[in-house]
C-alpha cells in the first residue's frame, strides 16, 4: 500500500509555536519528535519508507528531507502554491501513478495527515490492514477511518455510521452514512450519546484507480491540468510545467471536488480507539495532552499557583513564567513573541496572525 502524508499547512491557529517558516507539523510540540516524524514512524515499519510520500509546500521540502533523511527524495511532493486539497491530492495521485508498476485499480493508497497524535498505534495499524483487505475483496472502493469518540467534541468533523456490515479479525466495518463538519455542541452531544457517529480523522483508504476516475468524471478541467503535469514527472521540464499549470488550478476542497460524489454503497467506515487527536488549536493541544479541566499542561520553566485548565509553554531558557490565580488561559512565551489568550477566545488567534500579512509584523507570522 502507498501512503501519502499531507504536511503543507501553516498552522496559524497554533501561533506562536507554529510559524510560516516552521509550521506545527515540523515542531516537537509533544515529546522530542515532530508530529510529521511520528506520523512516518507509525507506518514505516509496516509499509516501508519507499512507499511513503509526503505532500507539502515547496518551501518546506528541505526541512522534510532534514527530518526524514531515510525517505527517498523523489517521495517529497512540493506544491508551488496553495490551491487547497483537491489540487494537492490530485497532484499526489499523479506522482503515485508514475511510481506504481501494478494495476492502478489494485494499488491501495492511504491519505493521512502529518499534524495528528496517536496513543494506540497497533489499533490504527489493524484498521489500516482491515481497509486493505476490504479493498482487495472488492467490498468497498473507499473507506473512511474514524476515531471512537471520547467526548462530544464540536471542534472536529463527524462521520455518520450506517448499518454494521461485518467484522474482520475483530475489526467491525459499517456502511458510510454522512460527513458533518464541526456541528454545534448540542448536535455533538446527541451524536455522542446515540453512538451514531465517530470523529472524522480525515484519513481514508482507497485505490489509485478509483480516486483518479472520480477526478476524470467530476473535475474534468482539473483532470486535464493534472495530466499535463503528470506527463512531465521525472523529466527535466517537470518543474517548469508544474509552476505553469498548478497555480491555475481551481481552489477547491477535496470534499467539494470529489467526496460529495462518492456513491454511498461504494463507501464504508472503520473506527477504533486509536487515541487519535488533532491539536489544531492551542486549547485542543492542551486537551490532547491532558483533558482534565483541573490540570495544567506546561513546558519549560513554569510555576503555577491556584491555577487550572491552562496551557503554559515557555521556550525561553533562563526565564521563569509564573501563573497565579488564573483558569482556562493559554500562555506561550517564545524568544520573539508572547501570546496570552483565554481558551474561549482561541479562534481570534488565527485572525490576529492573518492581520500581520503585508505589515511590519509579517516576519512574526
Amino acid at each position: 500500500m502507498k501512503i501519502v502524508i499531507f504536511a503543507g499547512g501553516s498552522g496559524r491557529r497554533l501561533w506562536p509555536i507554529s510559524r510560516q517558516k516552521s509550521p506545527k507539523q515540523f515542531e516537537p510540540i509533544i515529546g522530542n519528535k515532530s508530529t510529521l516524524q511520528l506520523a512516518v514512524d507509525r507506518v514505516s515499519g509496516t509499509y516501508g519508507l519507499q512507499n511513503i510520500f509526503i505532500s507539502t509546500n515547496e518551501r518546506y521540502t528541505d526541512l522534510i528531507r532534514q527530518q526524514l533523511p531515510g525517505l527517498p527524495p523523489q517521495n517529497v511532493i512540493g506544491e508551488p502554491t496553495r490551491r487547497d486539497l483537491a489540487a494537492a491530492v490530485g497532484l499526489a495521485m499523479s506522482h503515485l501513478a508514475r511510481a506504481t508498476q501494478s494495476n492502478l485499480d489494485d494499488e491501495p493508497v492511504a491519505i493521512l495527515w502529518g499534524d495528528n497524535y496517536m496513543d494506540h498505534v497497533p489499533n490504527f495499524l489493524r484498521v489500516m490492514a482491515t481497509a486493505e483487505s476490504l479493498l482487495a475483496a472488492k467490498r468497498a472502493s473507499i473507506l473512511f477511518i474514524g476515531e471512537t469518540p471520547r467526548f462530544a467534541n464540536d471542534n472536529l468533523g463527524w462521520i455518520g455510521l450506517g448499518d454494521k456490515l461485518g467484522d474482520i479479525n475483530g475489526q467491525s466495518y459499517y456502511r458510510f452514512k454522512s460527513l458533518t463538519y464541526r456541528p454545534p455542541l448540542a448536535v455533538c452531544e446527541k451524536m455522542f450519546a446515540e453512538k451514531s457517529h465517530v470523529w472524522n480523522t480525515g484519513y481514508f483508504v482507497t485505490t489509485l484507480g478509483y480516486v483518479r476516475r472520480l477526478y476524470e468524471e467530476y473535475q474534468p478541467i482539473m483532470w486535464q491540468q493534472l495530466a499535463q503535469i503528470e506527463a512531465t514527472i521525472g523529466q527535466p521540464d517537470y518543474t517548469q510545467m508544474l509552476h505553469a499549470i498548478y497555480p491555475q488550478m481551481e481552489v477547491l476542497s477535496f470534499d467539494d471536488a470529489i467526496l460529495q460524489y462518492v456513491p454511498g454503497e461504494q463507501a464504508m467506515v472503520l473506527h477504533s480507539e486509536m487515541g487519535w487527536s488533532d491539536p489544531g488549536t492551542l486549547y485542543a493541544l492542551k486537551e490532547a495532552i491532558n483533558p482534565d479541566p483541573a490540570a495544567n499542561v506546561t513546558k519549560g520553566l513554569v510555576v503555577t499557583e491556584q491555577t487550572k485548565d491552562c496551557l503554559i509553554y515557555n521556550y525561553e531558557a533562563g526565564k521563569l513564567v509564573a501563573a497565579v490565580g488564573v483558569e482556562g488561559m493559554i500562555v506561550i512565551n517564545t524568544e520573539d513573541a508572547i501570546l496570552v489568550v483565554h481558551k474561549d477566545q482561541i479562534p481570534l488567534v488565527k485572525a490576529l496572525v492573518n492581520g500581520f500579512d503585508g505589515t511590519d509584523l509579517e516576519s512574526y507570522s
